[in-house]
């Protein structure tokens, strides 16, 4: 279903998109980056440290390096400044680059069980799936965040895949 290559492309992706937020977020009024846009987590922030978290998570999964200390209920305050987000971002964006890097296709068949606190039970799913629902829950979230930093004035980067620039 998906391939080491596909792991590496979308981790440059991510690092990519991720870069040109951190720019944005870094000289932004901190009263424009919490205000309630009315988007599901409400902020620019809120959603930026919800998908930081998820990441955190899913990685740990991953790589089986540690996870979020934070609940999903408390997502939304995983970094309490902008400052922190950003520095935990630019890590979070190494570390699963580094896991692309090392992943092999076998790392990528088979099953991934896991424990949600969130949802109190147990699941099995595709390893495949999972590290699909990394990237794509990104991409939903930072879509999300893009039309907000848009109506808020500023200019996000393209975020059409294409056009990513070359490494």
């Amino acid at each position: 279903m998906i391939n080491p290559e596909y792991c590496r492309t979308m981790a440059a992706y991510s690092k990519w998109q991720n870069d040109g937020l951190r720019e944005i977020v870094q000289r932004m009024p901190l009263e424009k980056l919490t205000k309630d846009r009315g988007a599901f987590f409400g902020s620019i922030l809120a959603t930026l440290n919800h998908l930081l978290w998820a990441d955190t998570l899913w990685i740990s999964r991953f790589d089986g390096g540690q996870g979020p200390d934070h609940s999903i209920k408390e997502s939304t305050e995983f970094m309490p400044t902008p400052a922190t987000w950003a520095a935990e971002r630019f890590r979070m964006d190494a570390r699963i680059s580094r896991w692309a890097e090392q992943v092999h296709a076998i790392d990528l068949v088979g099953k991934l069980r896991w424990h949600s606190v969130a949802l109190s039970r147990e699941f099995e799913k595709p390893v495949s799936v999972c590290v699909m629902q990394l990237f794509n829950h990104q991409t939903h979230h930072r879509g999300q965040v893009h039309a907000m930093l848009t109506a808020a004035g500023e200019k996000p980067n393209d975020t059409d895949l294409p056009f990513m620039p070359e490494n």
